[in-house]
């Protein structure tokens, strides 16, 4: 069976976002998708579709 590992440090300056905690993603998953682009070459083209706002 393969092992399940814990997801990375994830830096994050959104203080605006839930899942920011210390400057770092908290989220128990990221979901990272291209920015209404065909393909992504910067990272312009990508948006974090976790994104919470904070209560």
């Amino acid at each position: 069976m393969k092992e399940v590992s814990a997801v990375p440090d994830i830096k994050c300056t959104v203080s605006e976002c839930h899942y920011n905690e210390g400057m770092r993603c908290n989220a128990p998953m990221i979901q990272v998708e291209r920015n209404n682009t065909a393909s992504a070459s910067t990272s312009s083209h990508t948006r974090c579709e976790t994104f919470k706002k904070k209560a």
